[in-house]
């Protein structure tokens, strides 16, 4: 009894999943339960996938088995071959998620067993999340080490000719904090290589990668990023392609829906992403504030030495940065607005934020104070020379254009809506996450140029009418909510002078 596949063109977020119609003449719909998880094989290929059963007969035949896109693409196999389905056994190392959930200290083999079924999508949903909040209440700094081991061993893994290669990361949480883009062109321009892959937004309104979109392309495999650092020192691209730490994009997709953030996650997902891209040396932005990831002084302190201590457990170099996370930095939250402030700095725009200007020197600093070449204590100095002389905004049109044009052109948000300060006085705070949430209901970062636009900042006076923000968005429904959003709560504390 062989199946036909179809290629539905369903996209579901890091989940493989199958279709049955229930009018099937091959499999009984109701021998197969509605989310319970399938074999399918053919053509000498084999994945595991979730099932749906499907009643509208226009969506396909009743001979046909219906894939998402990624299912689609796992199997590799055309449109129209035979298949056939079994119900699949469990994942072997589903075991050890339930000796996690029964408080159990797991071995490094059982991490291995577990990123090698999460990477291949064995797990459903439910069982990742199980996986996900039993780690999370129990996982220790020997267990952190295992799994970011585990985690860089399956999948791809980047070679690179020198000694150093350097890399900087921020754990996120702070809109409009787009240093990557500037330090790269610094760095590279100064001689060292930074082979930077970034993600794209899930919760947020723009990642690295979709900023960088606007400039130039980013979805590049790892031969194109190799070509690119050899000529260029730098790239800013896509990481998806690499193909570094799988599991890690698979356990994201269930984390970030329901706010799970662990310190031992997030140190597993970072450093294995750098141990598999090859990093030697490694700068960490972890910003501090009260709607930041970090909230206070102890969070910080405790998540720092779990980063020194994994790093200096797989050979890579670490200095670990305490930043101000009290509020956006720059003035755009979205892609294109992210974008215009990178230029801004690079060009030596007066108009530039000087906050972003400032934070990325300062993570530029500390990366240049990797060089053996370089006299200690110069690295700030260095790189505000590379910025101020046009050698990083030169490095930085060499990188665009060995990486391509962007996909598609990009340009503000035509609608906008300003939103002002509801009295005389001065901003007292602003809310990172209720700022990210307007930014991504006017449509960021899938238009890239709807966000917001800041005017103020903390410190700042402010006149009762004067705007605080203004919103952009491209979709009228898009324009509604953002706005609907912002008349219940702007995200600004301003406080009546005295």
């Amino acid at each position: 009894m062989m199946l036909r596949v179809k290629r539905l063109g369903i996209d579901t977020c890091h989940e493989t999943v199958a279709f049955l119609a229930r009018r099937c003449p091959l499999y009984r719909a109701q021998e197969f339960v509605a989310l319970a998880r399938i074999e399918i094989s053919g053509g000498g290929r084999r994945i595991v996938a979730t099932l749906n059963i499907v009643d509208d007969e226009s969506i396909m035949a009743a001979d046909e088995l219906g894939l998402s896109s990624l299912a689609h693409r796992q199997l590799g196999l055309p449109d129209g071959t035979p298949v056939e389905i079994a119900q699949a056994a469990p994942p072997a190392s589903l075991d050890h998620v339930r000796a996690k959930i029964d408080g159990a200290v797991l071995p490094p083999e059982a991490y291995h067993e577990i990123v090698r079924d999460l990477a291949a999508h064995r797990y459903s949903k439910m069982e990742i999340a199980a996986f996900l909040v039993a780690a999370s209440r129990f996982t220790t700094a020997p267990e952190v080490l295992s799994m970011t081991r585990a985690m860089a061993a399956v999948g791809g893994r980047l070679n690179w000719d020198s000694d150093v290669i350097v890399d900087k990361h921020c754990i996120g949480g702070i809109p409009g904090n787009r240093t990557s883009m500037i330090v790269v062109p610094i760095v590279a321009a100064h001689g060292l290589k930074i082979p930077k892959t970034s993600s794209r937004a899930i919760t947020s309104p723009a990642g690295t990668a979709d900023t960088m979109e606007v400039l130039a392309q980013v979805d590049l495999g790892a031969d194109a990023m190799r070509e690119i650092v050899a000529a260029e020192n730098g790239c800013l691209v896509w990481g998806g392609h690499a193909n570094l730490s799988p599991a890690d994009d698979v356990l994201i997709s269930v984390e970030r829906p329901l706010s799970i953030d662990t310190p031992e996650q997030m140190v597993a997902s970072i450093l294995s992403k750098k141990l598999a891209a090859g990093s030697t040396h490694l700068v960490l932005d972890l910003p501090v504030g009260p709607t930041a990831k970090l909230r206070h002084q102890d969070s910080f302190v405790r998540l720092r030495k779990l980063f020194e201590y994994i790093a200096d457990q797989v050979g890579i170099q670490a200095a670990v940065l305490r930043t101000d996370g009290s509020q956006p930095v720059g003035r755009g939250i979205g892609p294109w607005l992210e974008a215009r402030d990178v230029l801004q700095v690079l060009e030596g725009d007066p108009a530039a934020p000087r906050d972003l200007r400032e934070h990325a020197l300062l993570l530029a600093g500390h990366i240049l104070e990797f060089d053996p070449a370089l006299r200690g204590g110069r690295g700030i100095a260095r790189a505000r020379e590379l910025l101020e002389n046009g050698a990083a905004l030169a490095r930085m049109r060499r990188i665009m254009a060995a990486q391509g044009p962007p996909p598609a052109a990009a340009a503000l948000g035509a609608r906008s809506h300003d939103v002002a300060a509801p009295r005389d006085g001065v901003v007292t705070a602003i809310d990172c996450l209720r700022l990210s949430r307007v930014a991504r209901l006017a449509g960021a970062p899938l238009d890239k140029g709807a966000g917001v636009d800041l005017f103020k900042k903390v410190g700042d006076p402010v006149a009762q009418g004067e705007p605080l923000y203004r919103i952009h968005a491209e979709l009228e429904a898009d324009f509604r909510f953002a706005c609907g959003f912002a008349a219940e709560a702007s995200g600004f504390t301003v406080a009546s002078l005295p």
